[in-house]
């Protein structure tokens, strides 16, 4: 099959397509034929070397974590999917290294969810992890109905699917990003906070996807909560402030319930280009330049 993939660390054009073995489902698994993925900063980072932890496996890498595609194989032991299925999920690839940005994935079945009817799958690619990173984020605050919630970095990807949760869960989130993304934010029934302005009031919660750190905890009520985008930024607990850090899990149960909102029309799905194989390094580069307002999306 062909598959993106680098065999040594450096800048976009380390990217080529590859033939490689076609990988066959083991106990539990489906393989699913590739209809499109998504790009993630990590997967750049990683490209680069700066990933600041050690990989599963050494290099090659076949990058690419959410995937949208065909069910093409499956273990006897899986009851919930059939080869024809439509179906989306991610692969966890820092503990898997198995990539997305390939003809074909295998995956467990649990970390699958049956794909949204009517959506395409370039679209329908853009929900799993980042949709997950949202849901799991709102879980670990389990606030209340009414609760107030500062979102930072609501514009991008994970911010914008924590303000449609929240507003389906019926918070009230207040949304700060920038002066041109006053609509959309405003768009999931968010308040709308310009990044140049200082912050004010007092908030229930904050999810901090744009790592503007602990200053943030002054904003927050005693026995309030704060998520941080990944667990080396969460800061110590104080004035009874619970804290917590994002490290997205795949999990095909909450995936579903993402689904069940997606065809109800309460979570949007944003395109910001779609690329060939052959194009992955240009896929990159385009994440890289930032400003990117949602999934940049491969296709074999």
């Amino acid at each position: 099959m062909r598959a993106v993939s680098y065999a040594q660390f450096g800048g976009p054009e380390v990217l080529h397509v590859a033939d490689v073995p076609i990988p066959e489902p083991g106990p539990r698994q489906v393989r699913v034929r590739v209809t499109a993925s998504v790009v993630h900063p990590v997967d750049l980072m990683i490209r680069s070397g700066r990933f600041p932890a050690p990989l599963p496996t050494g290099l090659p890498y076949i990058p690419g974590w959410d995937v949208a595609g065909v069910v093409d194989a499956v273990d006897a032991a899986v009851e919930q999917f059939t080869i024809g299925d439509e179906v989306i999920g991610f692969s966890p690839w820092l503990q898997t290294t198995a990539g997305a940005h390939a003809e074909y994935v295998v995956l467990e079945a649990a970390w699958l969810a049956t794909a949204p009817a009517g959506v395409p799958a370039i679209e329908a690619a853009t929900l799993p992890t980042n949709g997950l990173a949202a849901a799991q984020a709102l879980d670990l605050l389990a606030l209340p109905a009414g609760s107030t919630v500062l979102v930072t970095g609501a514009a991008g990807q994970v911010g914008g699917f924590v303000l449609a949760l929240a507003r389906a869960a019926g918070l009230r989130a207040t949304g700060l990003a920038g002066t041109d993304d006053r609509a959309f934010v405003e768009s999931l029934g968010a308040a709308f906070l310009s990044r140049s302005d200082d912050p004010a009031g007092t908030f229930d919660a904050v999810v901090d996807l744009a790592v503007i750190g602990p200053s943030l905890l002054d904003l927050i009520r005693d026995g309030g909560g704060y998520v941080a985008a990944s667990p080396p930024l969460r800061p110590d607990p104080v004035w009874e402030i619970r804290t917590y850090a994002l490290e997205v899990r795949p999990d095909g149960p909450r995936l579903g319930e993402l689904v069940e909102l997606v065809t109800r029309g309460d979570i949007p799905l944003r395109v910001a280009g779609v690329y060939p194989f052959a194009d992955a390094a240009a896929a990159h580069d385009r994440l890289a330049r930032g400003g990117v307002r949602g999934g940049v999306v491969i296709v074999p």
